[in-house]
C-alpha cells in the first residue's frame, strides 16, 4: 500500500474541492495514484449529485456581474441558508455570474456546459461542490442586459436574496441605483400599465364592479367608481405609478420626468421565488438526515 502523506491529501483537496477525509479516503482507494484518486471524487460527486436532486432547493443566493455595457443577474439555490453563507458556495455563485456576463450563453444548458476551470465546466463545478459541501445545488436561472451608449444600468442586491438590474435612458447613475433599491424594495409587476396583460385588467375590473354593486352606490357612479379601484391597482403593481420609496408623494413616473429619464426594461430577482417548498416537522428532518448520512 502506499505511504499517504499529508501533501498529496493537500493537492487532490485542491484540485476537486472535496474534503479532506473523502480525499484521504480516495487516495487510499486509488493506492496513491493522483489521477485515479481524482476520478474516484469526480465519480463520487456525480452519485451525489444524482442522489440529491430530488431534495428541493429554495435557500441560495443572487449574484450579479457587472461591466461597462451591461450585466448579469443569476439566482444559484441550494437547501439551507447555512450553506447559502458557505465560503465556496458564494465563490461559486460570484464566479459563475462572471462566466454568464463574459460568454453571454443563450440559456441555462449552455452556461452549466461553460468551462469553469481548466478541463472543467460549470457543471462540473457544481457536482464537485454538492460532493463537497452534501446539498442539492442548482443554477437556476439568469437574466442579462445589455446598454447602448446613451443608456445605463441600475444594479442592486439586498442581503444576496433580492437583485434588480434596471436599464434607465437618460438620468444619472445615482438615479439608476435608486430606481434598483426601489424595485427591490416595492416589487412592481410591470414598468407600466402598458404592459398590464388585457386578462389582468378584465378581472380587476370585474372584481371592483362587484364590490362597487355591494356598497350601494348608485348605478350612474358605478362605472366611475370601478374606474378609480382600475387605476389604483395599476398604480400598485406598475412602477411608474407607485409612490417613490424616498419620497412617496411623489410618484416614479413624476421622479422620471423631473429627470428627463426613462425606464427601458427592470429585472427583479429573489431567491427561491416560485418554489414550492413542503414544510417537515423536526422528526421528519432528523430522520431525513439520519437516513442521508447512512447513505
Amino acid at each position: 500500500m502506499a505511504d499517504i502523506t499529508a501533501a498529496m491529501v493537500k493537492e487532490l483537496r485542491e484540485r476537486t474541492g472535496a474534503g479532506m477525509m473523502e480525499c484521504k479516503k480516495a487516495l487510499v482507494e486509488a493506492n496513491g495514484d493522483m489521477q485515479e484518486a481524482e476520478d474516484i471524487i469526480a465519480k463520487s460527486g456525480h452519485k451525489k449529485a444524482a442522489k440529491s436532486a430530488s431534495r428541493t432547493a429554495a435557500e441560495g443566493r443572487i449574484a450579479i456581474a457587472s461591466a461597462a455595457n451591461g450585466a448579469v443577474v443569476v439566482e444559484i439555490n441550494c437547501e439551507t441558508d447555512f450553506v447559502g453563507r458557505d465560503e465556496s458556495f458564494v465563490q461559486f455563485c460570484e464566479k459563475v455570474a462572471n462566466i454568464a456576463l463574459q460568454a453571454k450563453p443563450a440559456d441555462i444548458d449552455a452556461l452549466l456546459n461553460h468551462s469553469f476551470d481548466a478541463g472543467i465546466s460549470v457543471e462540473d463545478a457544481r457536482k464537485a461542490l454538492i460532493s463537497r459541501l452534501g446539498e442539492n445545488i442548482q443554477v437556476r436561472r439568469f437574466n442579462a442586459v445589455t446598454a447602448s451608449p446613451s443608456q445605463r444600468i441600475g444594479s442592486y442586491i439586498h442581503n444576496f436574496r433580492i437583485g434588480v438590474l434596471v436599464l434607465v435612458e437618460g438620468g444619472d447613475d445615482a438615479l439608476a441605483k435608486d430606481l434598483a433599491m426601489h424595485i427591490a424594495a416595492m416589487k412592481p409587476q410591470y414598468v407600466s400599465a402598458d404592459e398590464v396583460p388585457e386578462n389582468v385588467v378584465a378581472k380587476e375590473k370585474e372584481i371592483a364592479m362587484e364590490r362597487a354593486k355591494q356598497s350601494g352606490k348608485p348605478e350612474n357612479i358605478l362605472e366611475k367608481i370601478v374606474q378609480g379601484q382600475v387605476q389604483k391597482h395599476l398604480n400598485e403593481i406598475c412602477l411608474l405609478g407607485q409612490g417613490f420609496f424616498k419620497d412617496p408623494d411623489q410618484s416614479v413616473g413624476a421622479l422620471l420626468k423631473s429627470a428627463n429619464a426613462k425606464v427601458v426594461s427592470m429585472i427583479r430577482m429573489e431567491v427561491g421565488e416560485g418554489i414550492e417548498v413542503i414544510k417537515k416537522s423536526f422528526e421528519e428532518e432528523v430522520m431525513a438526515q439520519a437516513r442521508g448520512s447512512k447513505s
